[in-house]
Formats: C-alpha cells, structure tokens, sequence
C-alpha cells in the first residue's frame, strides 16, 4: 500500500487545491494509504517538501497547476521517488498529457493501483535557474508574455484568461530575431516564439505539438515564424487541434540539448511559470521521472 505526502500549492492553488484533494484523500485512506498533506509557503519550500518526503519513502502528489506539477516533479527528477498527480489550477497540461482522470474515484484508483512509469523530464539552466528540472515545456516569445498575463489576471480564469492574455500579447508583439542551437547545431529564425516541448500541450489545452512524447529522449521544439498578426490569431485557433503545424511558418525541429537566444531581452517561461529571461539551455532527461498514471497513455511512446 503506498503511503503519500500531498504538496499543495501555496497560492492561487491553496483553496482549490484543498478542494480537489478533499475527496481524493478521503478515498485515499479509506482504501487503508496514509496520506500526509503540505501546504507550502512557496515554490522552492514546494521543492523542499517533496524531496524530504521522497527520501523517507513515500508517493508525492503534488496538488495545484502546472507550474506546481513541474516544481514537484522537477525537484523529484532523477530521485526514484513515486510522483503524482491533483490537478487543480487552470491549465493542467501535464496532467492532461497523461490522461489523469479528473473524478475523484478513478484518480484515486490510478494513485493506488496505477503503473509508476518513467516519462522524460527537461533541466533548464540559464542566469536565473541553475539546472532546475521541469516537466511539460519551455517557451519565449509571445507565449511567455502571454502567460505572465495570464498569471497576474484578477478578472478572468482558466481558458478565458489564457486568451485574453494572448490577445494582449500579440496585439504589442514586435517580432524577434532568434539564435537557436539544436544539438549543436545553429537555426536563425525571426518570428514569434520558440517551444522546447517535451509534452505536446501548454497554454491551456493547446496543442503547440502535437507529435511530442514524453518519454521518446527527445524535445520537439517548434518554431513559429515572422507573420502578420492576422495569422498568428487564426493559428492560435488551430493550436486547439494541432493544425497550426501544416503551416508553412510552423517549424518543428527536434533535439536533446536546445540554447534559445535572441537580439533583445525576451522572458521565457516553463510549466506555467515566466520569471526569466534568455538566454536559456534546455536539456532532455530521459526516464527520469517515475509518474503513476493510467494506461493507455495517450503521451507515452508507443515503442516501449
């Protein structure tokens, strides 16, 4: 029987997160776990929870967004630890990702039952973060400032405040010249954002790439070029399917090790959260994370 520590998030998450997490504990200790839950002060006190509770054996779940996802997961990267999943912010890509269940029964039943399987993680180094460990994707440009829009939202929550902060975004977006390194090797592109994806989804429920796994030792890192805005807001529609990616300003490229540079300071953001600027170095972490999921995973390679 596993035994859990519930990381809850300290903010927007503290009063969702506890309402999400209500249920499923309950559920949790009825079928004989113990679970112990932690309300963190701040994301780095997020990370120091989960480590501790990591090496004293137990399951981590962390409970809010994204950006509490890739905290959690990220400072469990490489640990062996059990990680998973209590969405309650207002993306919950990752946990989209993996197909988590979103009825308290069948998350239970997966956090009790379900396979702890090895996804890829991705280290991000740069001035700001010393190798710190992230789960879904890391994006600069036009997303970024989307997102801090998002984030910093009093009005409006979950999908509506996602594309009113693109809106925002886009509407003041002057294009930028970027210098990108895949493996080594240079691209110089102009345009509006470059994404190190390691799962296909970001933003909400969008499919900036479609083809990403998270478990195939590599990042997708897509491209969108220099072109008229017009464009840009018709493709932000197609992000709901993935078709942007037939576009002929959509480039996909594909690495382990990615450095985005660009002519003038841009933040970048990962997992939901934008506090940095480039330049940055992503690197893909392969297996390094043990998360309980369902299977089938719609995200998890078919080639194992």
């Amino acid at each position: 029987m596993r035994q859990f520590t519930a990381v809850v998030n300290p903010t927007a998450g503290s009063s969702s997160g506890t309402a999400a997490l209500l249920p499923v504990a309950r559920l949790l200790r009825e079928a004989g776990a113990e679970i112990d839950t932690q309300y963190s002060r701040s994301l780095e006190h997020a990370r120091e929870l989960a480590r501790r509770a990591g090496e004293a054996g137990r399951a981590v779940l962390a409970v809010g967004g994204d950006g509490m996802a890739g905290c959690v997961g990220g400072a469990l990267s490489g640990t062996g630890t059990e990680f998973g999943l209590v969405p309650a912010g207002r993306g919950n890509d990752f946990a989209r990702a993996l197909g988590m269940p979103s009825d308290p029964g069948e998350l239970a039943g997966v956090l009790l039952r379900g396979t702890a399987r090895p996804v890829d993680t991705i280290e991000v180094s740069s001035a700001v973060h010393d190798g710190i460990s992230v789960l879904g994707s890391v994006y600069a440009g036009v997303d970024a400032v989307a997102n801090r829009h998002a984030n910093t939202s009093r009005l409006l929550r979950g999908a509506a405040s996602y594309y009113a902060g693109g809106l925002r975004a886009v509407t003041a977006w002057r294009p930028a010249s970027y210098r990108i390194t895949v493996d080594g090797v240079l691209h110089e592109r102009r345009g509006y954002t470059v994404v190190a994806a390691n799962s296909g989804f970001y933003g909400f429920n969008r499919r900036i790439a479609p083809g990403a796994r998270v478990d195939d030792g590599s990042l997708d890192v897509v491209v969108i070029h220099d072109a008229p805005k017009r464009l840009f807001f018709a493709m932000m529609n197609e992000l709901k399917t993935g078709a942007h990616v037939r576009r002929p300003q959509v480039e996909i490229l594909s690495g382990r090790e990615i450095r985005i540079e660009a002519e003038r300071p841009l933040p970048y953001g990962a997992d939901g959260e934008v506090d940095a600027a480039l330049p940055v170095t992503v690197r893909v972490q392969p297996g390094a994370l043990r998360v309980l999921c369902p299977e089938p995973v719609p995200e998890i390679s078919s080639r194992r």
